[in-house]
């Protein structure tokens, strides 16, 4: 091997690896559909051994999704602060194992706000961008059902370099999941596609590691910059509205 076939084999290896797993099988019809969600029983239960020994705060805001969230870990707290932020990213996930596990990482927490970013490993593993949108639909539900004024915020699946070919369908499954978003006060959708492009439409590398699937702090830092403001301002009204409807009780 070559010094630049090995350079290329160490740059696609991040790649590879990030690849979920078993993300989706065929079924009677021939269509794509979604694999067992028991495949992250492990990580789901490392979740709830950590709460046993630190119990997240109350009122939180849970940030539930994939890689792009779980690597968000390190730093996400500070990021969003002062907000209260209970990251429960698991990487591979995606919109129907948020849903499977609804009530285990995000119901028992009672939180005041959750987040979403789930779509992009459906999107790769072949999921019809309509069967990821009801199934968001599904995931709202079963939130509400529990945490009927609970407000959910819909992070737009993102741009990335590697999956340029999957992109027209990703611009599909937003526009669905966004309308689902318009129609509901309950619901916000938050792009995060407009600054991750330059302004001839192609994505922009330096938000990405090596793999240029996943972001790099400068990934984080944009898509903080986004998303903190709108959760802040939603928790100062709300906050406003609060103490106005204590007063005239009072």
């Amino acid at each position: 091997m070559t010094p630049g076939q090995r350079l290329s084999t160490l740059i696609l290896l991040p790649f590879l690896f990030s690849i979920p797993a078993c993300a989706a099988a065929t079924g009677p019809d021939g269509a794509r559909v979604y694999a067992n969600p028991d495949r992250f029983e492990s990580s789901i239960k490392a979740f709830e051994r950590a709460d046993e020994k630190n119990p997240p705060a109350a009122d939180g805001i849970v940030v539930v999704g994939s890689s792009s969230i779980a690597k968000w870990r390190s730093t996400i707290e500070k990021d969003l602060a002062p907000l209260k932020i209970i990251p429960r990213g698991f990487s591979g996930s995606t919109m129907n194992d948020a849903l499977y596990y609804a009530d285990r990482l995000i119901n028992k927490y009672h939180p005041r706000a959750v987040v979403v970013y789930e779509g992009d490993n459906d999107i790769a593993a072949g999921i019809a961008p309509q069967k990821i949108s009801d199934t968001f639909t599904a995931l709202v539900a079963a939130i509400h059902s529990k945490l009927p004024d609970t407000h959910i915020y819909l992070i737009s699946i993102k741009p990335s370099p590697s999956r340029k070919s999957l992109w027209p369908k990703s611009v599909e499954a937003n526009s669905l999941m966004r309308a689902t978003c318009d129609a509901d006060k309950t619901l916000t959708y938050v792009s995060v596609v407009e600054p991750m492009l330059a302004s001839d439409g192609s994505v922009r590398t330096e938000l990405f590691g090596l793999d240029r699937l996943h972001m790099n702090a400068k990934g984080y830092a944009l898509w903080s910059k986004v998303l903190r403001p709108i959760l802040l301002s939603d928790q100062s009204a709300t906050a406003s509205a609060q103490h106005a409807s204590a007063k005239t009780n009072h």
